[in-house]
């Protein structure tokens, strides 16, 4: 349950989803991922408390969350009752000293206070084991997905080699996720599954996990990373069938102008660091970038802003680091990562930030397609003759 106070006021999906959203503009939250699933629930159900469950193992963690909770409310009322019970009852009246006789002890109480309490840790430890080892042991049949969590964002891979910034997994599918850091500690945590794993630089940690229900759930780091922890959010999409989500995930560039196609390559490797505004975050703002000119940079002097600035931003870091951001970059080199083509798509995507005007909205499919059909000098010659 969101803690915090207006939420705690809400009766509503409806004030809830524009509270939370509220939080931050470019998030939206989908409607059911905070309702409870019948409408109904009561304050003594996990459905009041938790987002709606949406794995195989979520009711299991719901139904020891809440058999934990009553067993400590009951217990803690009964002991804290006992306590001011006792403590008005034996209170010193009256300047009277005098100590009253009391047994010594009662074999049967002591028996039950010790065996009761027992038994009732021995089912919660049962069952609290039970689900870790449903969390950590994957089926044979799981498909593999890989993570990778950076300063702040998400990359997901799938088998079929298609990547996205959210995880888009298939309903009713066991999934093994891969995961690894490209630089400090982060934690994946999906309300909706009932699971968080944490990611840590220099080795793989793995999640596993049957989404059982169709929607948009939320997921979030929950491992401080830095400035922009809050931001490193995204969505999961469990999707009906592989087909369905296949239309999400693949991204045929053909299909897409140039700039588009830089957009998609920003928002998976640069986001987590760079704004589409000019404000400035851990790195430069890319809103105004290609309309500067110049670029100051550390130490004094300048460098024009052109594509070879760009390529070598990209591939070398710490060959020109703009004045604020020294005097080593913390930029990583995506020398490998990113091809020239991709650097070229992700400067057509400057320059439509920069001026959507000034930048083709043609497909590359369709632009490629055109530069084949023009004649060659020989054939134009041939053509006039």
């Amino acid at each position: 349950m969101n803690w915090f106070p207006p939420t705690l006021i809400a009766q509503t999906n409806e004030e809830i989803s524009k509270i939370v959203s509220g939080m931050n503009n470019d998030t939206s939250v989908p409607a059911h991922a905070i309702e409870r699933p019948d409408g109904t629930a009561g304050w003594y159900s996990s459905e009041y408390w938790f987002p709606e469950a949406a794995s195989d193992f979520a009711p299991n963690v719901d139904w020891l969350y809440m058999y934990i909770f009553w067993i400590s409310l009951v217990f803690f009322a009964a002991i804290v009752g006992a306590m001011v019970y006792f403590c008005i009852k034996y209170r010193r009246k009256d300047g009277n000293l005098d100590t009253e006789p009391s047994p010594s002890h009662n074999t049967n109480l002591e028996i039950a206070w010790s065996v009761g309490p027992s038994i009732l840790l021995v089912v919660m430890f049962w069952y609290g084991a039970e689900g870790f080892f449903n969390m950590r042991i994957p089926r044979a049949d799981s498909e593999e997905i890989q993570v990778t969590a950076s300063r702040w964002n998400w990359k997901f891979t799938y088998p079929d080699g298609d990547s996205s910034s959210e995880l888009h997994l298939v309903n009713g599918r066991p999934t093994k996720l891969v995961m690894q850091s490209t630089d400090v500690l982060h934690s994946m945590y999906i309300a909706a599954f009932r699971q968080k794993v944490d990611i840590v630089p220099g080795r793989y940690t793995y999640a596993y996990l049957t989404p059982n229900k169709e929607g948009e759930f939320r997921l979030a780091c929950t491992e401080y990373c830095g400035q922009k922890h809050s931001k490193m959010r995204t969505m999961v999409t469990v999707h009906a069938s592989d087909e369905r989500r296949k239309e999400d995930t693949q991204w045929i560039e053909a299909e897409y102008p140039a700039w588009q196609n830089g957009e998609r390559i920003y928002k998976i490797n640069c986001s987590g660091c760079h704004n589409k505004t000019a404000e400035a975050g851990t790195g430069p703002g890319f809103g105004n970038l290609w309309g500067k000119g110049e670029e100051s940079l550390h130490g004094g002097g300048s460098v024009k802003v052109d594509e070879q600035y760009i390529y070598d931003s990209i591939m070398e870091p710490g060959k020109h680091i703009v004045a604020g951001y020294g005097p080593v970059s913390k930029m990583n080199s995506f020398k490998g990562k990113l091809t020239q083509a991709d650097v070229n798509q992700v400067i057509a995507f400057l320059k439509y930030l920069d001026d959507p005007e000034s930048v083709s909205d043609k497909p590359e499919g369709e632009v490629e397609k055109e530069e084949d059909e023009k004649p060659t000098e020989a054939e134009a010659e041939n053509t006039s003759t």
